[in-house]
């Protein structure tokens, strides 16, 4: 079949159509529809190619420019620019013409992207193990399934696995809509060096599963995260409340143990699902539907503006009266959003405490760097954690 260009190809699709009730039977008009497939097939193949090649252009162009610097220079060339992929999957979403919806077309680019990315450099990503929790799917699905993801037992193991550059970033969750802060994640920043360099926000949805072996009518315990049971505690009340419910550490330490269990079920997401080879007897059982849990990503570099990114920080504050009002005014007088506020006890001292700020803006941003350097007078400590691109997908 000789080559033709996209627009060639869907002429053709459009021609053949309009041509197969008077000229064709049903069989010519869907054989002529696969050809026109396998067509579009092949011009996808070749792009996608094209753009693997060119990525490995950009990394050869990295990997030239570190061997002729100098030596006070990094010696370690950074593949993954979390600010470009947010710009490249924005611009996806908004030039998209359909059918296909913006936030499936942009995942079908994430994993393209993170192929490519593969090429210039395998990634190494650390995340809140075991495989099959929630924060196994947000590593995947903001790295994408190329990236070598790799399962931690706790939130202060990925950030030793980061800090030590055995992993080149780490995953963590941070809050939930339903649930609040995660406390160990905010304590892990106030003893490392590490930055946020992106986030990931996921929708959480619970499924009810089971094995293949497992048999319904007997069921006698339901295994699941602690969350998870008080999440869907209405749904198990109406279908299942004679069934013990079991919490385990995590959602993929539940869909693991119906590998040896006939009488058990198991509530967790679709990874956990997919990684254990289980069936989904239900699914979305959770009760509340917008129920969403968000992800910090967590490396060294500092990140560039993406043009939609958010500034966190860390703040010690004295120990007087309206000591957070204080802080909180020059945010005011610049005009600059705060999205979130958290309080943690400021370890070892005893009744003192130090305030996580989230905000919308970039560090560059001149409102964003004029109020965080009217808060430095104010307090006794404050430590800029990262301005990152907000979550896209």
């Amino acid at each position: 079949m000789s080559e033709q260009s996209p627009d060639q190809t869907m002429d053709n699709l459009n021609q053949t159509t309009a041509g197969a009730n008077d000229t064709a039977t049903e069989k010519e008009f869907l054989d002529n529809i696969r050809q026109n497939i396998d067509a579009v097939d092949c011009e996808i193949q070749t792009l996608i190619n094209n753009r693997a090649k060119l990525a490995q252009q950009v990394a050869a162009v990295k990997k030239n420019h570190i061997a002729n610097s100098s030596a006070t220079e990094s010696s370690n060339p950074i593949f993954y620019r979390p600010e470009r992929e947010a710009q490249v999957l924005k611009a996806v979403m908004a030039r998209n013409a359909g059918p296909i919806a913006d936030e499936k077309m942009a995942r079908l680019f994430r994993e393209i992207m993170s192929v490519c990315l593969d090429l210039e450099a395998p990634q190494r990503i650390a995340f809140l193990g075991p495989v099959g929790t929630f924060t196994h799917a947000a590593a995947l699905k903001h790295f994408g399934k190329a990236a070598d993801t790799v399962p931690m037992t706790t939130i202060t193991d990925v950030f030793r696995e980061v800090e030590a550059g055995t992993a080149m970033y780490g995953v963590v969750p941070v809050e939930n809509s339903s649930e609040g802060v995660v406390n160990h994640t905010l304590d892990g920043f106030l003893s490392s060096t590490l930055k946020i360099i992106g986030e990931v926000e996921l929708p959480i949805h619970q499924n009810f599963l089971v094995a293949e072996h497992t048999k319904v009518e007997a069921l006698s315990r339901i295994y699941s995260h602690q969350q998870s049971l008080a999440q869907c505690r209405h749904w198990l009340d109406v279908n299942f409340p004679n069934v013990e419910r079991v919490a385990v550490s995590s959602n993929g330490e539940a869909a693991r143990r119906l590998k040896n269990e006939w009488h058990s079920a198991a509530i967790a997401g679709d990874v956990a699902a997919a990684e254990y080879d289980l069936h989904k007897l239900y699914s979305n059982i959770e009760d509340n539907p917008s129920n969403t849990t968000r992800f910090l990503i967590i490396g060294h570099e500092a990140i560039a503006p993406s043009g939609q990114d958010k500034t966190s920080i860390v703040v010690s504050a004295h120990d007087k009266a309206g000591a957070l009002i204080e802080i909180l005014k020059p945010l005011s007088y610049h005009g600059v959003s705060m999205t979130s506020i958290e309080t943690r006890p400021e370890r070892p001292n005893k009744w003192a405490y130090v305030f996580f700020i989230d905000m919308n803006g970039h560090i560059n941003d001149p409102n964003v760097s004029a109020a965080i350097n009217d808060i430095r007078p104010l307090v006794k400590d404050l430590r800029v954690l990262g301005s990152y691109p907000k979550a896209v997908l």
